[in-house]
């Protein structure tokens, strides 16, 4: 519970105030007092939300080619719509290591988090930590939602993170998306309540009491499973029974986003104008869609868990303040890279730190930095590491098999080069992403 606090919105009006009865009482022909300062207003700062859906790749979501059914979404399309889809941005196979990705802007194998359930350090300088030691502080911090980098632990102490306020589910997934405990700084509590709904409750009570800039990373654990059957208000799929083994699972999986969907657009919905506009959204999936769910045209096997474009490139859309550009992006990005360019949304100096480099220049104008995309996996049976310069892809197995594609004309991975005939390209693109593979693991 939190007390309702006077929105810091209405900072400006009253420094407005103090410095129109400071000039009136000033003697008007004194030109010292005919030139003031800039003073930088919290309104100098964005307001920073990160939505991450679980589950939930290009084949799920509107406004890309692949898949044929999408939830009808009008609150997430309108973020995309409002802002940039980056077309070529990796995430991790499974949602733990993409996390970590993100809130430590490492790759997986420096903080050992490289498949779902690994554990982070408390020792990893956290975003909001970072942001806390950029700025001094000048932003609240807030996690809601699916956590899952504290392994099988029930403990979790944000505070060692430097996160200010956390609320959520520990875990990697619900049994019931109905009945389920809820964890937060004092206890853990079981539920009786939808957990999209929850989660935006929690997340909207919260802004409610913030008197200063907020950051807030709010996870979704929809639409992964299980699949089941949200409050009919909040999805177009009809009547749904309760699932059951052997139904089909994709009306269930679109309902599920559609909720969470709707749940956005009671969040966005309840903020003033000018906190919108003062708020900048990045939504992205965590990575691709689980294969019981899996669309046309990726295999059944290139979905989530694996390396494969259907599991590790995913939706990116960002929008709201500062962003110029609308429409589509194609430079390449990794989630890593989320680290250091929200850090730099909240007034941080530096563009790139650790395996992140920034794209906030990416939203005014359309230059990248970088000229290839990593990611990895290490499950229970196969470790594997991926690597492109966004025409070709080359993954390399822990037992030293490779394969390598041409993204250009076969973006869906079909056809293995490897035991094939090599053109002088892509000959030297795989030395190429060889060497800088052997750069980034070394």
């Amino acid at each position: 519970m939190f007390v309702k606090k006077k929105p810091y919105r209405n900072s400006s009006f009253l420094l407005f105030m103090t410095l129109s009865l400071f000039s009136c009482s000033s003697d008007s022909n004194n030109s010292s007092y005919n030139s003031i300062n800039p003073v930088v207003t919290p309104e100098s700062y964005p307001n920073i939300l990160l939505i991450i859906a679980d589950d939930m790749g290009k084949d799920a979501t509107f406004g890309f080619n692949e898949g044929s059914l999408k939830p009808q979404t009008p609150h997430i399309n309108s973020i995309k719509n409002n802002g940039i889809t980056f077309q070529n941005f990796w995430s991790y196979p499974t949602c733990s290591p993409t996390r970590a990705s993100i809130i430590t802007g490492k790759y997986g194998y420096r903080t050992g988090v490289k498949w779902a359930g690994d554990v982070l350090p408390n020792n990893e300088t956290s975003l909001q930590q970072y942001i806390k030691n950029e700025t001094g502080s000048r932003y609240s911090s807030a996690v809601i939602g699916k956590w899952h980098l504290s392994g099988n632990s029930g403990s979790f102490d944000p505070s060692a993170l430097g996160i200010d306020y956390y609320a959520g589910l520990l875990g990697g997934g619900l049994q019931n998306y109905f009945q389920w405990n809820l964890t937060n700084d004092q206890d853990t509590s079981p539920q009786s309540g939808y957990s999209s709904k929850i989660f935006t409750s929690l997340a909207m009570d919260w802004l409610d009491a913030q008197e200063q800039p907020w950051f807030l990373w709010l996870a979704y654990n929809a639409p992964h499973t299980p699949f089941h059957s949200p409050p009919s208000i909040m999805h177009n799929q009809g009547e749904l029974a309760n699932y059951t083994d052997g139904m089909d699972p994709m009306p269930y999986y679109l309902a599920a986003i559609e909720a969470m969907d709707f749940q956005i657009g009671r969040l966005l919905n309840g903020l003033t104008q000018h906190e919108r506009d003062n708020t900048i959204i990045i939504f992205l999936g965590d990575n691709g869609t689980p294969n019981e769910v899996g669309q046309s045209p990726y295999a059944g096997n290139a979905v989530k868990g694996s390396l494969y474009q259907g599991g590790i490139n995913v939706p990116l859309f960002v929008s709201g303040k500062g962003v110029q550009r609308t429409g589509n992006d194609y430079n390449l990005l990794t989630s890593t890279d989320l680290f250091i360019t929200i850090a730099q949304l909240a007034g941080g100096s530096s563009s790139e730190i650790h395996d992140s480099k920034s794209f906030k220049e990416l939203l005014t104008i359309n230059d990248g930095q970088r000229a290839f995309q990593y990611s990895e996996m290490e499950s229970p049976n196969a470790s594997k590491w991926a690597i492109s310069n966004g025409d070709y892809k080359l993954i390399i197995m822990a037992n030293g098999a490779q394969e390598l594609y041409d993204l250009v004309s076969d973006p869906y991975e079909s056809e293995n080069l490897i035991g094939s005939a090599l053109s002088l390209e892509a000959i030297n693109a795989k030395t190429a992403l060889e060497a800088e593979l052997h750069v980034i693991r070394n």
